[in-house]
């Protein structure tokens, strides 16, 4: 059933509201069916905030149904006030032009956009001829602005101050459903949670002027696990677009998630069946870490594509370690081929176990390896916190056994960047 894509965004937990789940289930299940997402080029390259809208379009498309990317050259004029609390710098209409091609090229990469696919559309394309006294006479006319101001976009806005401009926002991203409702036979919108009262408004403005039935969903908005908003760093936004943010720096950020978050991440941002990422969650110490490995190249290969993913996952693995170097951990076979191929470029010991059975405590592996000049730099590094083995961090010098051993291997490491797997011959 075509409707079965709800079922399945509900279980990821990436639908927060929906106008009438029922009724879009029904509509769903009649036949293939025609949805948007807006997109303003206020930059010229989209960030991780807008993947998940992304995401749910190639969900969608994937069901069978036709999306259209709305290039909001017409909106970015005006600027969307939701969830800002100032007014946005406005734009030249060259440089809308020109961040709208860059988002163009990046939304090709995601969605299929062959005959029958996804259609690109611009807003600037009706918005930018609209009369303003046929406009208010026409639409305007439809909302009341004591309703207007219950809108959460609005609201939060008043006391640091709403320009006129942005107020008319609302009416405008109404027009455009009714536009595409009329024209395209489009009746479903989706967009973040603070687009609400905006896709509301815009459902009521297709009722009262075409007398038909239309449908909205909203996205969660996703924060930290310290309540900030997801996709930002201390350098700033992290761009989809290589040229802003580096393919390893890409890579990284999502390798360096939080724990608690790991599970919230795979099921918004990969497609691995629920299952498996449920069986991933569970695991804990390298475990954990390799779930976070997994996510990281799932979303790079998703973005940069698969030897890009391959290349940040390898150069990451001979800077920090692999959290699962004997590939013990049960994950997809691509990154499995990956991990394989980076796990044998790691630098290599090769300890005689006859030397293992005479005995050998850690501090000597860490010299033997060239990890360190002298006993004391180890017991040095072991006191501050920077020497690990198998990721776990030592507190002390001991002997090293069979035990320390997985598939005749084990990895130390000195600090974040410096590290050996030790093969036992």
């Amino acid at each position: 059933m075509s409707s079965q894509v709800l079922n399945e965004l509900e279980a990821r937990g990436l639908i927060y509201q929906c106008t009438d789940r029922k009724g879009l289930a029904e509509l769903l299940d009649s036949g293939p069916q025609t949805f948007y997402i807006g997109f303003d080029p206020t930059a010229d390259s989209l960030h991780v905030g807008s993947l998940i809208p992304i995401i749910v379009m190639m969900h969608f498309q994937r069901a069978g149904h036709r999306p259209i990317a709305i290039l909001g050259g017409g909106t970015a004029m005006v600027g969307d006030p939701s969830g800002k609390t100032e007014m946005r710098k406005m734009l030249t209409p060259e440089q809308i032009e020109e961040n709208g091609r860059g988002i163009a090229a990046q939304l090709a990469r995601f969605l299929d956009f062959s005959e029958g696919g996804c259609r690109l559309i611009n807003n600037a394309d009706w918005l930018a001829e609209l009369r303003y006294v046929d406009f208010l006479r026409e639409i305007g006319r439809h909302f009341s602005v004591n309703r207007m101001l219950t809108a959460e976009s609005y609201r939060q806005r008043l006391e640091s101050g709403l320009s006129f401009i942005e107020f008319n926002y609302m009416l405008l991203q109404a027009y455009d459903f009714h536009v595409l409702c009329r024209d395209q036979d489009c009746r479903l919108q989706m967009g973040g949670q603070d687009q609400w009262g905006n896709i509301v408004a815009g459902i009521d403005l297709i009722r009262r002027i075409q007398a038909r039935e239309s449908f909205g969903v909203t996205f969660p908005l996703l924060t930290t696990a310290n309540g900030e908003k997801f996709g930002k760093t201390a350098g700033g936004a992290v761009w989809l677009a290589a040229e802003r943010t580096p393919v390893l720096d890409f890579y990284q950020f999502w390798r360096n998630c939080e724990d608690s978050e790991i599970e919230k991440l795979l099921r918004f941002f990969t497609f691995l069946p629920g299952d498996e990422i449920t069986a991933l969650a569970q695991f804990a110490d390298r475990g954990i870490n390799r779930a976070k490995e997994i996510l990281a190249y799932e979303v790079t290969a998703l973005v940069h594509g698969h030897a890009a993913a391959a290349r940040a996952y390898q150069t990451a693995v001979s800077r920090f370690g692999c959290a699962d170097p004997e590939n013990r951990i049960p994950t997809t076979s691509r990154i499995r081929e990956v991990a394989a191929a980076a796990t044998a470029e790691l630098p290599t010991l090769e300890l005689e176990r006859s030397r293992l059975a005479a005995g050998i405590n850690l501090v000597d592996l860490f010299i033997l390896a060239g990890l360190a000049k002298s006993k004391g730099q180890v017991r040095r590094l072991i006191d501050q916190g920077g020497a690990y083995l198998n990721e776990a961090r030592i507190s002390a010098d001991r002997p090293v056994s069979e035990a320390d051993f997985s598939n005749d291997r084990l990895i130390i490491k000195a600090g974040k960047k410096r590290f050996y797997q030790v093969v036992l011959k």
